[in-house]
């Protein structure tokens, strides 16, 4: 008989195996609006059960599971928000992150459950597998495209502000952010430095969620679309290009393309800034990062995530001068190429 060395447990595997429970009733939570409903005001289990739709069978554990994850309270029998749920994931407040995991609920939970299959395979499982296009039908449905843009804002914010902090913005004038969404990090930029030019370049789809965003921001004068496809047209000139969570959805030409137009598109002096959650070069630490390669292979017919080594060596391949890799927030860092 096997018997485990002093100390080890099967916990942690228990805990990863099963980590989908935890998962799926946190965007549950998301889906049903628990955390709006109690940023309103705490509620005992029948008016919290009542204003949710639960069925009197499921309300009490549900509710009380996410007490046991730290994402609720209850004193007395009364439920309210933790103070990180009640920033983040009420809808009503301009912190709220839950896009990311909206979508995740809807597409991403059950697309993961075919990542056996893409493994084996090599082909992603989303849409596409049935002869569909992710980007084509978001783009496509003006809802969806909505739906999708806020949850990159979401995905964004954080590094958003830690780019405006770590990067010498007083040094430039302009800059284009490539795959704009929402503009979220257009607007993060040119709020922090009044001096700055900025450009959302995105497909003419995004036009009305990115111009409808800027102006609640304030910022149209300092802020504008441009309308564009960056495989079939230039990137606008600027001072600074800024690529965000754009290069981990293509395959390695494709990228070494997007590095290269980036080059082109700046002046001599100019800075690229690339930002993912970009994985260690020793590719064992940022866990995060690696399961969004993962994502990407479920995802994309070609796209995975990086190492900072290799984004370095495209840059330096395309004619940069220089390429440095800076931490940002979480798993996120920036590589920061000279022209």
């Amino acid at each position: 008989m096997n018997r485990a060395p002093h100390g080890v447990t099967p916990d942690r595997i228990m805990d990863i195996g099963m980590g989908f429970w935890a998962s799926k009733t946190l965007l549950s939570a998301v889906e049903l609006g628990v955390f709006t409903l109690l940023a309103k005001g705490p509620a005992d289990l029948e008016t919290a059960r009542t204003a949710l739709g639960l069925h009197p069978r499921a309300a009490r554990d549900f509710l009380d599971a996410l007490v046991a994850l730290k994402l609720l309270k209850r004193e007395d029998g009364i439920y309210s928000n933790a103070a990180e749920t009640d920033l983040f994931l009420d809808r009503a407040k301009p912190s709220y992150l839950g896009g990311i995991l909206e979508m995740a609920n809807d597409r991403l939970y059950g697309f993961w459950g075919s990542l056996t299959e893409a493994l084996q395979s090599g082909k992603n499982q989303n849409e596409a597998k049935h002869g569909g296009d992710f980007f084509a039908i978001a783009y496509a449905d003006p809802k969806q495209l909505r739906t999708f843009l806020a949850a990159m804002s979401a995905v964004s914010a954080s590094s958003a502000k830690a780019i405006a902090e770590k990067f010498a913005w007083r040094d430039y004038q302009s800059f284009v952010d490539v795959g704009a969404a929402q503009g979220k990090v257009s607007a993060t930029l040119a709020e922090a430095y009044p001096h700055l030019r900025g450009i959302g370049f995105d497909l003419p789809q995004v036009r009305p969620i990115f111009e409808e965003f800027i102006a609640q921001e304030k910022l149209t004068e300092r802020v504008r679309f441009q309308a564009g496809d960056f495989f079939q047209q230039p990137i606008p000139n600027a001072d600074v290009v800024v690529m965000g969570h754009i290069l981990h959805d293509w395959d390695l030409e494709t990228k070494r393309t997007l590095v290269r137009k980036a080059f082109d598109a700046l002046p001599s002096g100019g800075a690229l800034i690339v930002y993912d959650s970009i994985i260690d070069d020793d590719r064992r630490a940022n866990a995060f990062g690696l399961l969004m390669s993962l994502t990407m292979l479920v995802e994309t017919p070609g796209g995975f995530d990086y190492t900072g080594s290799e984004c370095r060596a495209w840059m330096l391949d395309a004619g940069f001068r220089e390429a440095d890799v800076v931490p940002l927030v979480g798993p996120d860092s920036m590589v920061v190429a000279k022209k």
